[in-house]
């Protein structure tokens, strides 16, 4: 199951906004109409790491590119089937190589809010701190993403 798409001229009005929400330079040329949508995905990563950074509620589009984005590199980090990430309301992915199931509920979940989610994935959270915490809900034993986490360069898998 991929993450929902990305689309590309609701993504690059997300990132401009976002950008001048932590007073990143206006009009940057790194993000045009020209931009590709991974490009635009991963400037939405770095803004809302922007805005935490700076104590300020991240813009929710450029959040939902934040989450859609990083689902996606996740599922290129670790190809498979049996765990389904699941950041409601923006998306849900299925990685991790093993059994995959095909009906019902999978037996391997993790699920947790998008803040919780980019912060993980940036690492400005720990995946055992925010399992811990309740802020990540895991069910199955293969339900673990600590090996993949942050994800700002692949794992050694």
């Amino acid at each position: 199951m991929p993450a929902r798409r990305l689309d590309h001229q609701r993504l690059l009005a997300a990132v401009n906004a976002q950008a001048q929400a932590v007073g990143w330079p206006a009009g940057n040329e790194t993000w045009s109409e020209k931009s590709t949508v991974a490009t635009l995905g991963a400037a939405c990563v770095s803004l809302v790491g922007a805005a935490f950074d700076q104590d300020l509620e991240p813009q929710r589009e450029a959040l939902r590119g934040a989450v859609i984005y990083s689902l996606d590199v996740l599922a290129g980090y670790a190809p498979g089937r049996a765990v389904e990430v699941r950041v409601p309301p923006f998306g849900a992915v299925q990685v991790i190589d093993g059994p995959r199931h095909t009906r019902g509920t999978p037996p391997n979940v993790v699920e947790t809010d998008p803040l919780t989610w980019v912060r993980m994935a940036t690492g400005r959270l720990d995946w055992a701190a925010a399992v811990a915490s309740g802020a990540v809900r895991t069910s199955g034993p293969r339900a673990d993403l600590a090996d993949y986490l942050p994800l700002s360069s692949p794992p050694d898998h």
